[in-house]
């Protein structure tokens, strides 16, 4: 495509975030200065197909496509890409609506491609009219035959050189539904000897005599993707159609289409698709995990779709963060998952409420500590925000804290609760571990203690004492029962993908992706609403789940762990 005929008249948008100009933008900006689109605005598309959810990757595309409309003032469209009803839903359409808006955009207008197939029909009758189009008998196999490869130029179709009265004819009555799926398609008629596959004469229309989600049965025959796309982003005035990478070899048909219509023909640019570790991101993988039942659908909270983040915890401002840290790159990488992760870590260090809990309970008991007295002790809401204040924690004379806690033969450097030692309880007192009862199968059940009424944390003699460990804690007497969900990464291996000849995918699923406990929490959490994000001190991000929590019983999701777990692992094997 000549591009000297470009011009946008457009100013940044001054409320942006100052960043060095990625190279979709640098591009729309040399467009600037050049003569096509003198008045008009930039205009982007984000267009998906309804056959799934989104996933992470699809995050990356919208903040892009919407990001670039905000930055230059201009719009950017929804348009589902709805020409495959097989595989096409409004359960899809309705999920990814919800997801577009959970991300903070809103579409400046709500398109379908199925809005064209009137307009898509009478352009392709045009090009069938100019000798540019027919209709090919041949069967699925026999065009791969014909088409050749990569080192082969490909062989004429025998119905290439159909009268125009004919293939007009024929087409018609494809529409009419008077031919067997398989039997007919509509063709471009360009180069079969093309060193570029995709101008082999490619399938306009197929037959499918199947019920679309908008139109009922009113077609039966439907335009491929890169037939309706760039005849809808021209109807539309897209200016910039932002496709992946995948889609660069495509081109050159997307300007074909439009310039032998003489319609008119947005700019399409390519950037590289996102791949992350730990992760698959083919619908058609994700779409058989959900069907075969090993996870519980595609919003599980282990699934990198954006509902499967956002039931998990992961906030819009998180994914914002990891899309800007990433970028927008020319080639394809894969993206350590690290880097999404630690992008929610740093949000949520920075608004997340601390509170109490024990995941894995023992209980404590302090021996001299006045068994019907209970105290409160202050505790800060959150260090990284002054201005959310303190919260009060009841303390008595029985306690629990983390079995990992305490350790009865513990190495050297351990600073953690053992016998004869001492630790200090976050926000309350030095206590020391003076007896360890067990179980008749030797299991520890208690600690007995003894706690220093010198120490009180924030006290004048508290500072005159010194241990040098401190954990946390959950008074016995207000503590509560809730389900936490332990998740974790779904996939064992960075690549899942990379098994062994006679493995597939499946067989790197992580068995312990997810382990469900009974945790200990403080009164201040007892009865979080769905969706309240918490950190709990020292064991990690956790967020009420926004399905199976209950009134006054929350069901709690680990979101991210405090620190990268997986790298001591990594490190050790």
């Amino acid at each position: 495509m000549n591009n000297d005929n470009w011009n946008i008249d457009m100013t940044p948008d001054e409320s942006s975030p100052e960043r060095p100009a990625n190279f979709i933008e640098q591009e729309i900006e040399k467009d600037f200065h050049k003569p096509k689109l003198a008045g008009k605005s930039v205009a982007t598309r984000f267009p998906p197909e309804p056959n799934g959810y989104l996933h992470i990757g699809h995050a990356k595309s919208i903040c892009l496509n919407f990001g670039l409309a905000k930055k230059y003032r201009g719009t950017c469209n929804l348009r589902f890409d709805d020409t495959n009803p097989t595989k096409e839903s409004d359960e899809y359409v309705q999920s990814i609506m919800a997801d577009v808006k959970w991300l903070g955009f809103q579409w400046s207008n709500l398109h379908y491609a199925s809005d064209y197939f009137p307009q898509l029909y009478q352009w392709a009758v045009q090009l069938i009219k100019a000798g540019r189009a027919y209709v090919c008998d041949l069967n699925a196999d026999q065009m791969r035959e014909y088409r050749g490869t990569l080192t082969l130029p490909g062989k004429n179709s025998p119905f290439r050189d159909r009268t125009v009265a004919e293939n007009l004819d024929l087409f018609e009555r494809m529409k009419k539904g008077e031919f067997l799926e398989g039997t007919h398609t509509l063709r471009a008629k360009i180069d079969m000897a093309s060193a570029n596959l995709n101008l082999r004469d490619p399938v306009m229309y197929r037959i499918m005599h199947a019920h679309h989600h908008r139109t009922g049965d009113q077609w039966c025959i439907y335009p491929m993707y890169d037939w309706a796309h760039g005849q809808s982003d021209s109807i539309e005035g897209i200016t910039h159609s932002i496709c992946t990478l995948e889609f660069e070899n495509h081109r050159p048909l997307y300007d074909w289409y439009c310039q032998e219509l003489n319609i008119f023909h947005p700019r399409q640019m390519e950037f590289a698709r996102m791949n992350l570790t730990y992760t698959v991101m083919s619908k058609r993988k994700l779409l058989q995990l959900v069907e075969e039942k090993l996870v519980s659908g595609w919003d599980d909270p282990r699934m990198p779709t954006i509902s499967g983040l956002r039931r998990r915890g992961y906030t819009p401002e998180s994914l914002h963060m990891f899309c800007d840290n990433i970028g927008v790159a020319r080639f394809n990488s894969t993206i350590d998952v690290v880097i999404l992760e630690n992008a929610i870590r740093d949000h949520l260090n920075a608004v997340a409420p601390r509170v109490m809990a024990v995941l894995d309970p023992i209980k404590v008991v302090l021996t001299n500590y006045p068994a019907d007295n209970t105290e409160t002790m202050t505790a800060v809401n959150n260090p990284e925000r002054p201005e959310d204040g303190t919260r009060e924690l009841p303390f008595s004379n029985e306690l629990y804290i983390e079995r990992e806690d305490f350790m009865e033969t513990p190495p050297s450097k351990y600073f953690r609760l053992k016998p004869g030692g001492e630790v200090r309880l976050r926000y309350a007192y030095i206590i020391r571990c003076d007896e360890v009862i067990k179980d008749a199968q030797g299991n520890i059940v208690q600690l007995n203690c003894s706690y220093d009424p010198d120490t009180r944390s924030g006290s004048e003699s508290a500072s005159t004492k010194k241990v040098k460990g401190t954990i946390h804690w959950v008074s016995a007497k207000t503590a509560s029962d809730v389900q936490v969900r332990l998740y974790d990464r779904l996939f064992l291996g960075q690549d899942p993908e990379d098994v062994p000849a006679g493995k597939t995918f499946l067989d790197n699923l992580n068995p312990d992706s997810v382990k469900t406990v009974t945790a200990k929490v403080e009164p201040s959490v007892a009865a979080a609403a769905p969706g309240t994000r918490v950190q709990f001190e020292r064991n990690g991000y956790f967020c009420s789940d926004t399905k199976d929590s209950a009134p006054g019983a929350p069901v709690f999701n680990r979101i991210v762990t405090l620190r990268d777990t997986w790298a001591k692992i990594a490190g050790s094997t």
